[in-house]
């Protein structure tokens, strides 16, 4: 019997640790193994015990559950927290888990587990092939940015790769601050070793011998493991100066960030790894060309980099044939807010917000109609659920005025008060700004003063607010300033009796 109970901060938080330990009172001499979530957070702490191949799934465990579950097995009695194969469970049979197939499925840590379940598959076809190769078949992928820009990944690649210096650079945006986002959480404390394979083979196909991870501190659990993770591929010639044997040389490192936000946007990031002020750079050059040190770097989102062992083991056509019009592939979709079942759902692009949100979501956790959804982070739209008929994909949703960003959903039910929620984009705007360009700095304090006015029952503030929002969507150096109307204009525009009357006594939502 193999028992294994999740790693992850989201289990962590929920108690997993003391599950852990329970369990390891309770059966002594048995391998308890650390996993990745398996993205039902609801679950959590999800224990699964293998049995003959099968693993069968109990939670939400309490360590005082813990002595209760061990009698249960071991005379084969049912249990009220009994899942059943945890293979079987909707949330899992209804995803098409490519970039997250391994995460709760093996021990992260383990090399040889991470093989036999697919593993550098594609770092040695990667090397195999060689690099214009490489590159020509993520584009045929068509393979977009999954931090947010959605831009061609393949296009980024043939442009570091074709550039001439004596160095270039892959770096790993891991800066995951978004609220409402945790698919590179999940990743590194789950999967580590498919980020370090695609960065590999990222750094074959451009000519680059170096890597760079920047991950935010308010990640201890994922950097550990991924540190672990690096050390693990040196030892087993994963990394070093010749990868899995080969002429190709690659190494690379994680550097931690003080959290702030902006270093999300990648000049900002560059600026942060160099060991200078987080600020935006203005463009051009694009780092494609001149980045890290000045020299060609691929910068690529997390998600990005650790789908391209699959890409490389399957072929750009085979992930080329899921998705919707321009957004191919799968997209981890993050569910979270008042919502009955949060967690990470990765699925074909071309789902409806409705089917995610109703269907796989569960609906709200307060049991309240969803009123809006705000997909992309603290600067993406709030759609309303009138809208909800959208498929997820990111010319789908920007023909609603919103953006699908990192692909984090966070869900409101009808007491959700939507000024409110404006005045917070705004506010979030203002701490986070770098203070680089004028719009942005001083934009979104404006804006949390207008906010307020407007609150206050000023009438005129809401033309101020619509003509500030332009300025700042058109006038910002970065996605930062330029995106942070997209929350404040989708609120107005969808709820705009929210924006009169504030000085009247406000109506609580019907019972």
């Amino acid at each position: 019997m193999r028992v294994w109970v999740p790693l992850d901060a989201a289990a962590k938080a929920l108690g997993a640790d003391d599950v852990a330990a329970a369990l390891a009172r309770e059966l002594p001499g048995t391998t308890i193994t650390r996993n990745g979530t398996r993205g039902m957070i609801w679950l959590e702490p999800l224990v699964e015990i293998e049995r003959d191949g099968v693993r069968l799934g109990f939670g939400p465990v309490d360590p005082d559950d813990v002595p209760g579950l061990v009698e249960a097995i071991r005379i084969g009695a049912a249990h009220p927290l009994a899942l059943g194969p945890v293979e079987e469970l909707p949330w899992m049979k209804a995803q098409s888990r490519l970039t997250f197939a391994r995460v709760g499925v093996i021990d992260p840590l383990s090399l040889t587990e991470y093989e036999a379940n697919g593993g550098l598959a594609g770092l040695r076809r990667a090397i195999d092939i060689g690099p214009s190769a490489v590159v020509e078949d993520l584009i045929q992928s068509g393979l977009r940015g999954r931090g947010g820009a959605g831009f061609p990944t393949g296009i980024k690649w043939k442009t570091v790769a074709g550039a001439k210096a004596s160095q270039k650079y892959i770096v790993c945006n891991a800066d995951e601050g978004d609220s409402g986002s945790f698919a590179d959480r999940m990743l590194m404390e789950g999967d580590p070793l498919t980020l370090i394979e695609g960065m590999a083979i990222a750094g074959i196909a451009v000519g680059a011998t170096q890597g760079y991870v920047y991950c935010r501190s308010e990640y201890p659990d994922a950097i550990r493991v991924t540190e672990a993770a690096i050390a693990l591929a040196r030892r087993g010639g994963v990394l070093g100066e010749s990868v899995l044997g080969s002429e190709y040389a690659f190494d690379m490192e994680v550097r931690v960030g003080a959290g702030a936000y902006v270093c999300g946007e990648e000049t900002s990031l560059l600026n942060s790894l160099e060991g200078k002020r987080g600020t935006v750079r203005a463009k051009p050059p694009i780092p494609a060309l001149e980045g890290f040190l000045g020299r060609p770097t691929v910068v690529n989102n997390l998600v990005s980099l650790a789908t391209v062992p699959w890409i490389l083991a399957n072929g750009g056509e085979e992930y080329a044939k899921l998705g919707i019009g321009r957004s191919k592939g799968t997209i981890p979709i993050q569910i979270s807010g008042n919502v009955r079942h949060g967690g990470l759902f990765e699925a074909a692009f071309g789902m409806t917000l409705a089917e995610i949100i109703e269907e796989v979501g569960g609906g709200t956790a307060s049991g309240r109609p969803v009123k809006a959804a705000q997909v992309g982070g603290p600067l993406g739209a709030y759609i309303p659920a009138k809208d909800f008929d959208v498929p997820f994909g990111y010319e789908e949703l920007a023909g609603r005025d919103g953006l699908l960003g990192h692909a984090g959903i966070t869900v409101f039910d009808d007491t959700a008060d939507m000024l409110k929620l404006a005045r917070f984009a705004m506010e979030f705007c203002a701490v986070e700004s770098c203070g680089k360009c004028t719009p942005c700095r001083i934009g979104s304090v404006r804006g949390v003063e207008t906010i307020d006015r407007i609150a206050a029952g000023d009438s005129d503030g809401v033309e101020i607010l619509k003509d500030l929002c332009n300025t700042m969507k058109w006038g910002s150096l970065c996605a930062l300033g330029g995106f942070a109307p997209f929350p404040v204009m989708s609120a107005l525009t969808h709820f705009p009796d929210e924006f009169s009357g504030r000085n009247e006594p406000r109506k609580e939502a019907a019972e």
